[in-house]
């Protein structure tokens, strides 16, 4: 169990820039020192398996359901926090690429020098998806970055990928590359995000806390700016 003022979070990318935003005047309020472990849902769900012990946990609700089921986070705990879908970023001051149906898309994928997205999140695994589902996966993947679970913004950032894909909010975490656009409706996959309280937690009052100072409408104005749209 955590001890003393330590408070642990692990906490998806997605939610990246609002957490940060909540976190100072949450550690005021309950004399906290909080360690955030930013990361995809699965690098969550691959700790919390092997017995990693967190104060909250926010990650696809999906995933917290998962989590619960496996005792760990405390049942009823789970609280629904803010929608995301899919977008591509260029470096700033790039041309930005169509993106907005699928045979643009498609075109676009084909004609870029070099694609990036990550395997170990819930984007990333769509993104494979939707490539073999348009039947250029081997073309893209030939020159794909895959990331290993954090913002993709900065692959293209360092130029190391022309064009990337990754969750809106998680682009716009990132200064420097510009948001070109979402996937086309017909693509998209909008991952929903909550917060539960793990099982083993020592600070369950301050944890609830948290997720309360995620749900207030100071949190759910950095979540629009951010990318995300409050549930």
């Amino acid at each position: 169990m955590n001890s003393g003022n330590s408070f642990k979070v692990f906490a998806s990318n997605a939610l990246r820039t609002v957490l940060l935003d909540c976190l100072p005047a949450f550690e005021r309020a309950n004399g906290v020192t909080t360690v955030v472990d930013f990361g995809s849902t699965n690098h969550t769900l691959d700790a919390m398996r092997a017995g990693a012990v967190a104060d909250v946990i926010i990650a696809t609700a999906s995933a917290i359901d998962e989590l619960e089921r496996a005792g760990k986070i405390i049942s009823g705990t789970r609280t629904d926090l803010a929608t995301a879908g899919i977008g591509a970023c260029v470096r700033s001051g790039q041309p930005r690429p169509d993106i907005g149906s699928v045979e643009a898309l498609k075109r676009t994928l084909l004609n870029a020098q070099s694609v990036a997205y990550s395997r170990a999140g819930q984007s990333g695994i769509h993104f494979a998806k939707i490539i073999v589902q348009l039947g250029i996966a081997s073309e893209v993947n030939a020159k794909a970055k895959i990331g290993s679970g954090g913002l993709i913004g900065e692959i293209v950032l360092r130029g190391e990928a022309e064009l990337g894909f990754q969750q809106v909010s998680e682009i716009l975490a990132v200064k420097g590359v510009d948001l070109i656009g979402l996937l086309p409706d017909e693509l998209q996959l909008v991952s929903l995000f909550a917060a539960g309280v793990g099982a083993q937690s020592s600070h369950v009052k301050q944890a609830q806390a948290l997720m309360r100072e995620l749900r207030t409408p100071h949190a759910s104005n950095i979540m629009r700016e951010a990318g995300l749209t409050p549930v």
